[in-house]
């Protein structure tokens, strides 16, 4: 079974939720002039911790939300907490997102759309590479465990960034 499959088998209805809550923040980050990237932190009793979208659009390429989680989960949360929770994210972590993770040792990451399915929408719309080579999280933290992405958002997710990107 390939990797791609077994993750996606691994997404269940509270995940889905939790994905959608990712989405909406996305929508919000767009409908404020920022990249449609949203994601949150939830405990491991399913409490949202922390949530936060893409905020890059005055020049600060570092404020992604996945970033923002795992700078507020070291000042908030215990070693072992941070372990047990889940980042729920609209779009598969970037290098520098995943390396944040990984460091300060969050627990599991699910997300909507992959690296891959956002690299080949930007391609068909003609839109450059980003600036820096983007890689799986598992190449960045392979320690990490990681579902995604979920088919049945893939759509709406699309959505977004074609409207970024004026494609709609």
């Amino acid at each position: 079974m390939s990797e791609t499959l077994r993750a996606e088998r691994d997404i269940d209805d509270q995940d889905l939720a939790h994905l959608r809550r990712c989405i909406e923040l996305a929508r919000e980050a767009l409908d404020d002039g920022d990249e449609p990237f949203g994601s949150i932190l939830v405990d491991a009793a399913g409490t949202v911790r922390f949530e936060d979208r893409n905020r890059v659009k005055d020049g600060d390429a570092t404020r992604h939300p996945e970033f923002e989680i795992a700078r507020w989960a070291t000042a908030h949360l215990t070693p072992s907490e941070r372990a047990a929770s889940t980042v729920y994210t609209s779009g598969e972590h970037c290098p520098m997102c995943s390396a944040a993770h990984g460091w300060v040792g969050l627990g599991r990451i699910v997300y909507a759309a992959s690296t891959e399915q956002l690299g080949s929408w930007l391609a068909e719309w003609g839109v450059g590479p980003a600036p820096v080579t983007a890689l799986p999280i598992r190449t960045i933290a392979p320690g990490v465990p990681v579902s995604g992405p979920a088919p049945e958002l893939a759509d709406e997710i699309r959505g977004l960034h074609a409207r970024l990107h004026g494609r709609v």
